[in-house]
């Protein structure tokens, strides 16, 4: 009898590994682009990372009916006695901008010990805790891996990333357009869940990631003429010193820089109601060929403008970013029979693919670093002022 249980362990791992190879095989994204990753093989490849992390990371579950969410929290050292900065990375609230999720393995990898730059791991961690939700709209996404490149929305249509309480009442209200903001705020399962989970977490640091262009965007984002007052200069500075790096691209507050409103953003809910010192959106992938021009008329209008880092520049950016489909500029609805939807948002040679998920995945451990003497100064204050 203990001979037979000796044979039936190995034999239901190879079942297993059997009907996940069979799924990974009907998808027409492994088809298409074999160098990218399932929800499934997201989702199982964190959970290995997790178990294999020092034991300083843990994920969590959490469900409403139908849809679930997995929350990776990362632990760094406890030896320093500065105020912990609290890091937050929302990735693939569109379910089409697939490279966000990837640039979040990449980091997850990195601060695990599997990929490169220990030294900027450590550094890290001396400072911040992490928490990284790497999958935020999970049910469309599967519906894009199977083809459904130019799927932005959650499977009721409502675009995730404007159903945020911040201006909410601004958005569109129209159910079927690129943008429909949802019945209520929060009415989202996707939503509510990522809500409770940040105001868990209480991050002192946040950001979204999207893909469709190139910017680096900080509140707000719900108008085009407003810049957020608390914490600008330095929210700027840090823009400004991962801008040389990791982008060479416009950086601002969104709304402002693109000249187009965007009400009920989860980067301008977290800014505002969960009181974060840094909260960010930025914009991680433009067609290379875009990006040239775009880099070059953007160094064009910094020559003519030179007050954008002190927020005002008078003209906006919208004109650069014409042609583009992303979540802060150029907002218009793709036609699958006309736009290469995949390649409008997402790297489609393996080459790219490397360098974009390398070159972001660094940059966001430059951010914690960039903001944790921030974090610790600020928390100074406050208590110095009680």
């Amino acid at each position: 009898m203990a001979r037979a249980a000796l044979l039936y362990l190995p034999l239901c791992g190879l079942m297993s590994e059997a009907v996940n190879l069979r799924r990974a095989q009907s998808s027409q994204l492994l088809t298409d682009f074999p160098f990218y990753h399932t929800s499934e093989q997201i989702q199982s490849e964190a959970r290995e990372l997790v178990s294999g992390c020092a034991g300083r990371a843990t994920v969590k579950t959490v469900r409403k009916g139908e849809v679930s969410i997995d929350e990776i929290r990362i632990s760094g050292s406890k030896n320093s006695n500065l105020e912990r900065n609290r890091v937050a990375f929302l990735f693939g609230e569109h379910s089409r901008e697939l490279i966000s999720p990837e640039t979040g393995l990449m980091l997850l990898k990195m601060i695990c010990g599997q990929a490169s730059h220990p030294d900027l791991v450590e550094k890290a961690l001396e400072t911040s805790d992490f928490q990284l939700i790497l999958n935020a709209n999970p049910v469309s996404r599967v519906q894009v891996e199977q083809g459904n490149y130019c799927l932005r929305d959650n499977p009721r249509g409502v675009d995730l990333n404007r159903n945020w309480d911040e201006k909410w009442e601004f958005g569109d209200e129209a159910l079927g357009g690129d943008q429909y903001r949802g019945e209520t705020p929060f009415s989202e399962a996707e939503t509510q869940m990522v809500r409770d989970l940040l105001t868990d977490f209480k991050p002192t640091t946040f950001l979204s990631v999207h893909s469709g262009t190139l910017g680096l965007y900080m509140p707000w984002a719900y108008d085009a003429i407003h810049m957020a007052h608390r914490n600008r200069d330095l929210m700027l500075a840090v823009l400004k010193d991962l801008d040389a790096d990791h982008c060479q691209c416009p950086f601002g507050a969104a709304g402002k820089e693109v000249g187009y409103n965007c009400p009920g953003t989860s980067f301008d809910w977290v800014f505002d109601h969960l009181k974060a010192p840094f909260s960010f959106a930025w914009e991680i992938y433009a067609r290379p060929a875009e990006y040239e021009g775009l880099k070059s008329r953007w160094q064009e209008k910094l020559k003519e403008a030179n007050s954008v880092l002190q927020g005002q520049a008078s003209m906006s950016l919208l004109e650069l970013y014409a042609g583009h489909f992303s979540d802060f500029a150029g907002q218009s609805q793709l036609d699958a029979e006309l736009q290469d939807c995949f390649g409008t948002f997402n790297p489609s040679t393996e080459a790219e693919y490397n360098e974009s998920v390398r070159n972001w995945a660094k940059s966001y451990l430059k951010l914690a670093v960039l903001t944790a003497p921030h974090v610790a100064l600020l928390s100074n204050s406050t208590a110095g002022r009680k």
